[in-house]
């Protein structure tokens, strides 16, 4: 076991949790620094302190304290009004290298928060090190098997997250009969899906006669330490609700939260859910 606590930087949605559990149940110490108007109040299950985006220094000496000697970053953080953060002198002193980060993309931005903690000597993983159950594995989920008109699907949506991806858009796509219905921007992968669900019901399929996939994948600049694709039982039963036939992800460079959920809900709903290897969709 390494040494120290991990510390996870928690925005919200359930993966920080996810992440801390695993980590507890591998023999792991936990501390959190749950960031004020993100992180859900789940985290009171854990050693945890809340903490504003913008006291970076108070940060630092909360996870000194606690023990930290490895950081992550999990769950969704809204991107702030830098006029209106609240700063301490540590904030102050990187506010510029930050903003200037943000006009770069999201992807820049996160990868300067972890910079910042690397700076100050903590060692910044991303959850396949921390948590590695939560990752997809190759193959199919569940007893719902992708069918010819699936598998071709997926090989245009993997297509156009990859290009999506380059460009720092978003890491899914919605493709039936090889027409794009739907890609992710900053509405994140379930508004996305609600869009899916609003088109006519000719150009995608409906609920007991499904048509079409979901695909996500990392983006390329992704190194892993920052935000991985996640899906859990809300996607499938969204996907479902849209008349999509199934879910497909990056084998090993996306998390499934609560799989067993996962599976049983895509089994009721008559949808699959795979991992795909990333050499089957080259380039």
């Amino acid at each position: 076991m390494t040494a120290g606590a991990l510390g996870i930087i928690a925005g919200g949605g359930d993966l920080p949790i996810a992440v801390a559990e695993a980590a507890a149940a591998a023999g792991r110490a936990v501390f959190i620094l749950a960031l004020k108007g993100s992180a859900d109040e789940g985290v009171a299950r854990f050693a945890h302190e809340w903490n504003t985006l913008g006291e970076v220094g108070r940060a630092m000496k909360l996870l000194r304290a606690h023990g930290v000697n490895e950081v992550l970053l999990a769950g969704k953080v809204a991107r702030p009004r830098f006029s209106e953060v609240k700063l301490d002198a540590k904030g102050l002193m990187v506010l510029p290298r930050v903003v200037a980060a943000a006009r770069k993309g999201d992807d820049a931005l996160l990868r300067c928060m972890v910079s910042l903690f690397e700076d100050e000597g903590f060692k910044a993983i991303g959850v396949a090190e921390a948590a590695p159950a939560l990752l997809a594995r190759e193959g199919v989920f569940g007893h719902v098997k992708p069918g010819e008109d699936d598998l071709a699907d997926i090989a245009v949506a993997v297509k156009v997250v990859r290009a999506m991806g380059a460009l720092d858009i978003g890491q899914a796509a919605a493709v039936c009969a090889g027409l794009v219905l739907a890609v992710e921007a900053a509405e994140g992968t379930d508004r996305m899906i609600a869009r899916v669900a609003d088109l006519p019901e000719a150009i995608r399929g409906v609920p007991g006669e499904p048509k079409g996939v979901l695909v996500k994948a990392p983006k390329p600049l992704q190194d892993g330490k920052t935000d991985l694709p996640v899906i859990g039982t809300d996607t499938v039963k969204n996907v479902a609700a849209a008349g999509l036939a199934g879910i497909a992800v990056e084998a090993g460079a996306a998390l499934i939260m609560n799989r067993a959920g996962v599976i049983a809900a895509a089994d009721e709903a008559g949808i699959f859910v795979m991992g795909f290897a990333r050499t089957a969709y080259p380039g």
